[in-house]
């Protein structure tokens, strides 16, 4: 079985196993003292490397290498045959490292090709077998069989025990290993693995050049037999010591005289020893030299650094003030440098992913307070955050320059700044910001030269966001942009500063000429009842319909402001005035609740009915309110007040018994409200009478009569249908109220009123965008839902709504074969001025598909296909008129 793995950290691998199947939900590599509370799940009686318990069997197995180490070359050079103790120790030793052996079978590992994780107890045994096995094997051979099964001339002890030396790889792993530890200080594992080094070197070159002596013929004519004439029979300390002064002082090329080679055999072994040794102390003055400059080069730059700023700044003879800035800015680089807090390296070293997950950790709580963001959504706030790069700035150090370009703006992370402003030549403070407070945002956002100086007070950290990614990320976000237009206007008007007054002047005419960089939206405008702006935008190609994210048009906005030019302007522009938002408001009602008469009048001229959004609740609304003109209002506009609201089917009735209110109970009555209409919880109007003990509102009712309990609901408004040619009405004559329909266009959803108080929320409005500029482009005028005609026989001349007839328009001569879909107009004499108009010809008639000729606009219905006869056009011999019509 193989496992994919990564190599990235130091953590350990976690696997589950689902039948015979292995996932990796970490693939971390650890390095030795990684610490995790995450445990390895492998097959059966597989070990994994990275366990706790066998990290600790390795850590003994090392103690017992450094041993061998010691021992192998000893008995090469000082013994003949084996000495207790040390052949029984031996013989312990090599009884670990023959367990080791048998539990290496058991240890999974780490395809160094592929980097899978390998548990398959073949494969392990398969790869062990090809690489170390023998070696490892051959290592624990006793000595002493070793003696007894060579033949007797051969010195075989000592030279056996030299195979031993194989198991110093275990060392050199374990200090690959604690290089890479971050609990284990690097340079004094250098200095320890330097030291090993040197001692092992000096170690086996004394026992080898003591077996050259010993060996030798005449003993007396060797390096230890000149100085010590019967150095055999001196003590095997004596002896070693001997060895050991001989290495070093020659190794540190010293050499004293009192002890050097005499005959040919020792004279090469001490040449090949000096060539040993000029590699050896080479590695070693390299190694001590790198690790003494890495602990010193960051200072010895910072020294260049330093002086380099001081000559630049006595070169051009900066004022004494900017050359403390300079000089304070490199000294608290380098101390966060050396004290290890270098942020912004860290994070640029690190995948876009994981630096936007830190980011967010260490600053999204603070951005969600900065009132320049309030109330935009979560996806833009996220976008910021991964952007925004941290710096320090030392005490009295300028962040931003008075009339500065506005390239950055900076939010307080920690510390405090002054806004400074220079006035005839002298320095005045005019403010002060604290954490979570912005510096340099009305520039960047109004494109103008900063207007304060902005110092540090005190040692302060702030995030660093370029204007041009802000600008690039709202462009996106064109609701979001509308938003944060919003704040900036509001916060410059809460400040009562005289400066900032005329900032906000300013920038509220760069609004109106249309010059912002910052995206805004018609709600933006229509909020602001600046009609200026609002036409700027139009002429841009926005679309007039576009939405907030609550469902809300700019229509709805402006009809509940009572800006009349804002609404005529939307309504030129072709803004649907019947579209509804989450709430079922429409354009209309929303000028009837703010009392808005001019504009209720525009809108209603223009066909604005009531009918289509949620009329119940404005009955609803106008009941709790105990407003008698408001629910006048309602019918007088084509509203039934009879009629449940969509939410939980609770109609008028119901809230004026609740209330208590008589006269209202009386009002609706006389309306044709029923008093029997169940919400959707199953209480009616009477229930809650009974229930809450309304005695007068009881006796209305009870007055009422059995017979008529269930009174038929009156429709104030009737609503034709075209049909057959003819319009007949269809009036509500069942005691079960209608539910309207919802229409296209309308947006449901529970949020609060237009960027005030509401939650966060994520974008899904697209018509400033791209893409939606591109799709109103292609829109035309008669996208519209629905429409208004006057019914001659409706009393009172009262408007009702019309279901609109739709016809497919074609023209074989200019190869309109597909067709058109359009809405059909009143007369036929408007007919074929839109089939002049569309095709480009001289409409002289109109047929059906089926050849018949039309002559009257009465006979077509809803779905006909209409085919323009006329002159001015060339037929092309590639058109051919469809043999079925295109119905909608």
């Amino acid at each position: 079985m193989v496992l994919p793995m990564t190599m990235c950290g130091q953590e350990e691998l976690e696997l589950s196993r689902d039948g015979s199947h292995y996932s990796l939900t970490t693939g971390i590599l650890p390095s030795l003292g990684a610490r995790s509370n995450r445990r390895v799940k492998l097959r059966p009686l597989i070990i994994s490397p990275y366990d706790r318990r066998y990290r600790i069997w390795e850590t003994f197995l090392v103690t017992l290498v450094v041993y061998t180490a010691w021992v192998s070359p000893f008995e090469f050079g000082f013994l003949k045959k084996p000495q207790k103790p040390l052949s029984v120790t031996d013989n312990i030793v090599n009884g670990f490292f023959a367990i080791d052996i048998v539990l290496t079978f058991f240890v999974a590992y780490i395809d160094k090709t592929t980097y899978l994780f390998v548990d398959n107890p073949k494969q392990i045994a398969w790869k062990y077998a090809k690489t170390w096995f023998v070696l490892d094997l051959i290592s624990i051979i006793p000595s002493e069989l070793v003696a007894h099964i060579s033949p007797a001339p051969m010195q075989t002890y000592g030279l056996f025990n030299m195979l031993r030396l194989w198991r110093l790889r275990r060392v050199s792993a374990m200090f690959s290993r604690l290089e890479k530890d971050r609990n284990y200080n690097y340079f004094w594992v250098r200095c320890a693995k330097l030291i090993c080094v040197t001692l092992f070197a000096v170690h086996c070159a004394g026992c080898f050049y003591y077996l050259l002596a010993a060996r030798y013929h005449d003993p007396e004519k060797t390096w230890i037999g000149e100085s010590m004439k019967d150095f055999l029979q001196q003590s095997l300390w004596t002896r070693y010591v001997t060895t050991i002064y001989w290495s070093i002082t020659t190794l540190t090329t010293v050499g004293y005289g009192d002890l050097h080679p005499v005959n040919e055999r020792e004279m090469i072994f001490v040449i090949f020893y000096m060539l040993f040794n000029l590699g050896l102390t080479a590695y070693l003055i390299g190694n001590m030299t790198n690790l003494v400059v890495h602990g010193t080069s960051r200072t010895r730059k910072f020294r260049d650094t330093i002086q380099a700023a001081s000559s630049f700044a006595h070169r051009n003879q900066l004022p004494p003030r900017l050359q403390d800035q300079m000089l304070a800015h490199l000294c608290l680089k380098f101390r966060t440098d050396s004290e290890g807090l270098q942020q912004q390296e860290t994070l640029e070293s690190l995948p876009k992913a994981i630096r936007s997950s830190i980011s967010h950790y260490l600053f999204y709580s603070l951005m969600d307070k900065v009132y320049l963001f309030k109330g935009v959504s979560n996806d833009l706030l996220f976008q910021l955050v991964s952007e925004m790069k941290p710096e320090y700035f030392p005490p009295k150090e300028d962040v931003i320059l008075q009339n500065e370009a506005p390239t950055d703006f900076y939010i307080l992370v920690t510390g405090a700044v002054d806004l400074v402003v220079l006035k005839g030549g002298v320095e005045q403070i005019v403010g002060e910001a604290k954490t979570g407070e912005l510096c340099g945002e009305i520039g960047v956002l109004c494109y103008k030269p900063q207007h304060f100086t902005v110092r540090t007070k005190r040692l302060s950290q702030l995030l660093r966001l370029n204007r041009t990614t802000f600008l690039n990320i709202v462009q996106a976000n064109v609701g979001d942009g509308t938003i944060i237009m919003n704040n900036l206007l509001q916060h410059l008007k809460e400040l009562n500063d005289p400066i900032m007054e005329g900032v906000l002047v300013e920038t509220e005419n760069m609004l109106a000429r249309g010059r912002m960089d910052l995206p805004v939206s018609l709600c933006f405008a229509a909020e602001r009842g600046d009609d200026l702006l609002l036409q700027q935008l139009l002429k841009r190609g926005l679309e007039p319909n576009e939405s907030d994210n609550n469902g809300r048009t700019a229509l709805h906005i402006a009809a509940c402001k009572g800006k009349e030019n804002c609404v005529l302007l939307l309504l030129d522009y072709g803004a649907n005035p019947n579209i509804r938002d989450s709430d079922g408001n429409v354009a209309l009602w929303e000028a009837i609740l703010g009392g808005h008469e001019s504009v209720t009048k525009l809108l209603a001229e223009n066909g604005a009915t009531l009918q289509i959004g949620d009329v119940g609740q404005y009955a609803c609304t106008a009941v709790e309110q105990n407003n008698f003109n408001l629910l006048q209002d309602i019918m007088r506009y084509g509203g039934d007040i009879t009629l449940p609201n969509n939410n939980v089917g609770t109609t008028a009735l119901h809230v004026a018994v609740s209330e208590d209110n008589v006269e209202i109970v009386k009002f609706l009555l006389e309306h044709g409200a029923n008093i029997d209409k169940q919400d959707k919880y199953g209480w009616s109007p009477r229930d809650l009478a009974d229930q809450q003990g309304h005695t007068e509102i009881k006796a209305i009712f009870e007055a009422k009569g059995e017979a008529n309990s269930k009174i038929q609901s009156f429709v104030s408004v009737p609503i034709p249908e075209r049909q057959d040619s003819k319009v007949r009405y269809l009036g509500r004559f069942t005691s079960e109220p209608t539910m309207p329909t919802p229409q296209d266009g309308s947006f449901h959803g529970n949020d609060g009123s237009w960027i005030q108080n509401r939650p966060r929320r994520k974008n899904n409005n697209f018509h400033n965008s791209l893409f939606g500029i591109m799709s109103a482009a292609t829109k035309g005028e008669n996208d519209q839902f629905f429409s208004v005609q006057t019914n001659n026989n409706a009393r009172n001349g009262v408007k009702s709504v019309l279901r609109p007839t739709r016809v497919t328009i074609s023209c074989p001569e200019k190869c309109e074969v597909a067709g058109k879909l359009v809405l059909l107009p009143e007369s036929f004499k408007e007919l074929l001025e839109i089939g002049s108009k569309k095709f480009g010809i001289v409409a002289t008639k109109v047929v059906s598909k089926d050849g018949a000729e039309i002559d009257d606009i009465e006979v077509i219905r809803d779905g006909d296909h209409l085919v323009f006869v006329g002159t001015g056009g060339v037929l092309d011999s590639n058109c051919t008129t469809p043999s079925n019509g295109v119905n909608s």
